[in-house]
C-alpha cells in the first residue's frame, strides 16, 4: 500500500516540496466535496422509498439527516484542510480549528433535532401517516417545547466547550431573570397565558370561540406564546394577548353536543277549536323528524294568550351541529308547522286590532226655522 510518505514524496517529485500542502488540502476538500454529494444522492433515493410507507419515522429520520449529514461531510472536510495547514506552517490557530470543528458538530446535531422535530410534527398532521385523530394544539405546544430544549441545551454544551463556567451562567440567568420579570410582566403573563392554554385546551386550533365580555369572536388559526390570531367571521385578523384569556369568559361553540331550536308560533284566536291538534300534530313531527334529537328536550305547548294570538312554544335540538346544516334544518321545520297551520284550516296570526262599537247611536237635531230675508238699503216695504 502507498503511505502517506511515500504519496508526500511522490508529489514532491512533481511538483516541489513547496506544492505538496497545497495538494493535500485540494484534495481533502474535493474528497469531501464529492462524499457529500454521494451522502446527498443516496439519501435522496432512500426518501422517495421511504415516502410509500405510512410510517412517521422512516422519512422523517431520512429528511431530517440529509442536509446535517451533507454539511458535516463539508464542513470537516475544510477544517481537516484547514488545520492541516495550521499544524505544517507551525501555526497557532491550530487549538481553535479543534474547537471550530466540535461547535460545528454541536450545531450540526442541533439542526438535525430541530429538523427531526418539525418533520414528525407535520407527518402527525397529515392524514397520510396517521388514520387517528391528532390534537393539533397539543402537538404543536410539545414541538416547541421540544425544540426550546434543545436550543437552550446545545447553547449550554457550546459554552462548556469554550470554557465558561455553565454554574456561572445559570446563576447570572437567575439574578438577571428576576430584573427581566419585574421589567417584561406584561411578557411573562401572556407567555404562561398561553401555556395555561396548552394545558386547560379551552378551545385549539380551527375552533371557533366567542367572549361575551368582549368584542371577542371568530376562528381560532394560530397560538403562539404571546398572541393568538382569531380570524373574525368578516375575515380580518384578530390578535389576542393570551393574558386576556385569564381575565374573561369564553365559549366554545364548536364544541356543542346539539343546536337549539326555540321559536314561539301564535294561531288566531278563531282557530281555538283546532289548536289541540295542531299542538300534537307538531310534537308528532318532531318526534319522527331525522334530524331532531329526541334524547334531547323537547317541548311543544300552548304557552300564552297574546294579544292577537294563540301562542305555541316550539322547543328542540337538532342533531347538527354545523352552522350551515342547523339553518337546513331549521328552515325546514318551520315550513313543516306552517302546513300542520294550514291543513286544519287555520292560519297564522299576525298583529290586528279589533274595535268594538256599541249599537248605532241616534242623534235628535232641532227643526230650521226660516230666515227672514234681508232688505236692500233705499227700499221701501209695500203695505
Amino acid at each position: 500500500m502507498i503511505s502517506v510518505k511515500n504519496f508526500e514524496s511522490w508529489i514532491a517529485s512533481l511538483a516541489g516540496s513547496e506544492a505538496v500542502l497545497w495538494v493535500e488540502i485540494f484534495l481533502l476538500v474535493l474528497t469531501a466535496l464529492i462524499v457529500g454529494y454521494v451522502i446527498n444522492r443516496v439519501i435522496l433515493a432512500l426518501e422517495v422509498r421511504a415516502r410509500q410507507s405510512r410510517t412517521v419515522w422512516d422519512d422523517a429520520l431520512l429528511e431530517a439527516s440529509r442536509k446535517p449529514a451533507v454539511w458535516l461531510v463539508w464542513i470537516l472536510g475544510v477544517n481537516f484542510a484547514v488545520g492541516l495547514a495550521a499544524r505544517k506552517t507551525g501555526s497557532e490557530w491550530y487549538e481553535l480549528i479543534i474547537q471550530g470543528n466540535r461547535l460545528a458538530v454541536i450545531f450540526l446535531i442541533t439542526l438535525f433535532l430541530l429538523n427531526l422535530i418539525k418533520r414528525v410534527e407535520a407527518n402527525f398532521l397529515d392524514p397520510q401517516y396517521t388514520s387517528d385523530p391528532v390534537d393539533e394544539t397539543t402537538l404543536k405546544a410539545i414541538s416547541k417545547l421540544l425544540r426550546i430544549s434543545v436550543i437552550i441545551t446545545a447553547v449550554l454544551i457550546a459554552l462548556q466547550l469554550l470554557g465558561y463556567s455553565i454554574s456561572g451562567v445559570l446563576a447570572f440567568g437567575g439574578i438577571g431573570g428576576l430584573a427581566v420579570g419585574f421589567a417584561a410582566k406584561d411578557l411573562l403573563a401572556n407567555f404562561f397565558g398561553g401555556l395555561m392554554i396548552y394545558l386547560d385546551r379551552p378551545f385549539s386550533v380551527g375552533e371557533w370561540v366567542r367572549s361575551p365580555d368582549q368584542e371577542i369572536e371568530g376562528t381560532v388559526e394560530d397560538i403562539g406564546w404571546r398572541l393568538t390570531r382569531i380570524r373574525t367571521f368578516d375575515k380580518r385578523p384578530l390578535y389576542v394577548p393570551n393574558a386576556v384569556f385569564n381575565t374573561i369568559a369564553l365559549e366554545n361553540p364548536s364544541r356543542m353536543h346539539n343546536r337549539r331550536i326555540k321559536e314561539t308560533v301564535g294561531v288566531r284566536y278563531c282557530d281555538m277549536d283546532s289548536l289541540k291538534a295542531i299542538v300534537n300534530d307538531i310534537r308528532q313531527m318532531l318526534e319522527d323528524h331525522d334530524e331532531i334529537d329526541n334524547n334531547q328536550t323537547l317541548i311543544v305547548n300552548f304557552n300564552q294568550f297574546a294579544a292577537s294570538s294563540l301562542d305555541i312554544m316550539v322547543y328542540c335540538f337538532t342533531k347538527t351541529t354545523q352552522w350551515v346544516k342547523f339553518h337546513e334544518v331549521k328552515e325546514d321545520v318551520l315550513c313543516r308547522i306552517a302546513d300542520i297551520i294550514a291543513s286544519h284550516d287555520a292560519e297564522i296570526a299576525f298583529p290586528t286590532s279589533t274595535v268594538h262599537l256599541p249599537d248605532p247611536l241616534v242623534m235628535n237635531q232641532p227643526e230650521l226655522q226660516p230666515q227672514p230675508q234681508p232688505q236692500p238699503k233705499g227700499s221701501e216695504s209695500i203695505p
